[in-house]
C-alpha cells in the first residue's frame, strides 16, 4: 500500500513541486490549499504524515497541528512543518505545538524527501523498509539485528540508532550537533563530546575481525558512513 501524505500549503508553486518530487517516490499525495480544509482532510483520511505550512489562510498550521495533536485518532500523525521563519524561537514554538520536524523554505525536495523518509523510519517504521543496506552492513529494522559481510555486530541501543541514522544518509557528513539532535532529540541536552564515545564504540563493533573501517572522520565537519573511506 502506498504511504498516504497530506500537503496543507497555500503555494500552488511550491505544491505542485513537492507534489511531483513526492511521487516519483511513489507516495500518494494530497493537497489542501487552506488550514481548515486540511484540518477536515486530516481527520476524515488520516494521512500517514502532514507536511504543514505554518502561515495558512484561515487556520494558521500552528493551530492545525495543535487540533491534530489533540485529536484521538491524529495525535500520532507525524508532521513536518514548512515555513520560511528561520529564527530559533520559531522552530521551538514549532516544535513545542507537536511537530515532529521543522524545514525551512526554501528547501531542496531531495532535502524534503531524505526528512520524511528517517521521519517515517523513526517514528513509523511499520511504513517503511524493514532493512538497511550498505557497504556489506545490513540493517534488520524490525528485530534490530546487524551483520557486516554476514557475521553478526553487536550494538548497544545508542549506537544502533546512530548507526541507523548513517545508514539512512549514507556519505553525507554530519557534525556532532546534527548527530546529537537526530539521535538525542533537540530538547535533551547531551555533551557534543559524547558523541565521539559512542563513534568509537560503534567503530570498534563494526571493524571486529579487522574489518575496513567505513566511518569516516571528517576534520573540524564530523562524521559520515563512507565505504569509500
Amino acid at each position: 500500500m502506498s504511504i498516504k501524505i497530506l500537503v496543507i500549503e497555500d503555494d500552488p508553486s511550491l505544491t505542485e513541486l513537492i507534489k511531483y518530487n513526492l511521487e516519483q517516490e511513489s507516495f500518494s499525495v494530497k493537497i489542501e490549499m487552506d488550514g481548515e480544509e486540511g484540518l477536515l482532510s486530516a481527520q476524515t483520511e488520516l494521512p500517514d504524515l502532514i507536511l504543514l505550512d505554518w502561515m495558512l489562510p484561515n487556520l494558521s498550521g500552528i493551530e492545525v497541528c495543535r487540533r491534530l495533536r489533540r485529536g484521538k485518532s491524529t495525535k500520532n500523525i507525524p508532521i513536518i512543518m514548512l515555513t520560511a521563519r528561520s529564527e530559533e524561537n520559531e522552530r521551538i514554538r514549532g516544535l513545542d505545538t507537536g511537530a515532529d520536524d521543522y524545514i525551512t523554505k526554501p528547501f531542496s525536495p531531495k532535502e524534503l524527501v531524505a526528512r520524511i523518509k528517517a521521519i517515517l523510519r523513526r517514528i513509523r517504521p511499520a511504513l517503511s523498509e524493514e532493512t538497511l543496506e550498505y557497504g556489506g552492513i545490513v540493517m534488520d529494522l524490525s528485530y534490530r539485528k546487524i551483520k557486516r559481510d554476514g557475521e553478526s555486530v553487536h550494538l548497544g541501543p545508542t549506537e544502533f540508532n546512530i548507526l541507523k541514522f548513517f545508514m539512512e544518509n549514507p556519505r553525507r557528513v554530519f557534525s556532532r550537533e546534527q548527530l546529537l539532535d537526530m539521535v538525542w532529540g533537540n530538547d535533551i541536552y547531551v555533551e557534543a563530546r559524547t558523541i565521539d564515545v559512542h563513534i568509537r564504540r560503534l567503530r570498534k563493533a563494526l571493524n571486529e575481525g579487522g574489518k575496513p573501517n567505513i566511518i569516516r572522520t571528517v576534520r573540524s565537519a564530523g562524521y559520515s558512513l563512507d565505504q569509500d573511506t
